[in-house]
């Protein structure tokens, strides 16, 4: 992988060490988060910073979220290998690069064109290859449904029925639910129409685009 050198695998292992100290429990996620080179997501200006837990800008008004941020959601995931996932928001690619990582195969929508093309083409060039699609990602990607996981990694201000929809009967949705602030909430599908809802805390995310059918 181009620019990628022991420095900057030395500094995904501490980062890794780091997201342990703060909780992160999954051998498979922390092993992602070492594997994947955050560096090259990021402007250049910023590459100094890679590797220390904090979120940075990537355009169109979007971010790059913290890698705790990445890591909590995605253990809460409780991925398994081959499981099919859905993510809203592809943004940097990051997050879509971790869950590749861990086997999954990853289904990613992005609503910001200029995003959409810039990771559509960059994430092939390191080596990660999700199926990727424009579109709202409040109507999700009924014509692949069911999913296994869905993964929203943008603030929602309330839960897309078009998305529980598509999730599989004992499948977990991880959406941070809010306005301002949200709170990460973990929903299980325990039967058709029937679910059981988590809260993890508040988390600060950009909002979740639509079309305009409500807020911005």
């Amino acid at each position: 992988m181009t620019n990628d050198t022991y420095r900057h695998k030395g500094l995904r292992r501490q980062l890794a060490s780091l997201l342990k100290e703060k909780g992160i429990e999954n051998a498979s996620v922390l092993t992602a988060i070492e594997t994947v080179p955050r560096h090259l997501f990021l402007n250049s200006s910023f590459i100094e910073r890679a590797y220390e837990d904090i979120a940075f800008p990537i355009g169109s008004g979007q971010t790059i979220s913290r890698p705790h941020t990445v890591a909590f959601q995605t253990e809460l995931l409780e991925l398994k290998k081959g499981e099919k996932v859905l993510e809203i928001g592809t943004g940097s690619g990051y997050q879509t690069s971790v869950l590749l990582e861990m086997g999954a195969k990853v289904y990613t929508i992005e609503r910001q064109k200029a995003l959409f093309d810039l990771t559509k083409t960059f994430l092939p060039t390191i080596g990660y290859n999700p199926k990727f699609f424009y579109g709202d990602g409040y109507k999700g990607l009924p014509v692949f449904a069911p999913f296994d996981k869905i993964i929203i990694t943008a603030g929602a201000p309330i839960i897309p029925d078009a998305l529980l929809d598509q999730l599989k009967i004992g499948g977990i949705m991880v959406i941070p639910l809010g306005d301002a602030v949200q709170v990460m909430t973990l929903i299980k599908k325990v039967a058709n129409k029937k679910f059981e809802k988590v809260e993890y805390g508040e988390f600060r995310f950009v909002p979740l685009l639509e079309n305009k059918e409500w807020g911005d």
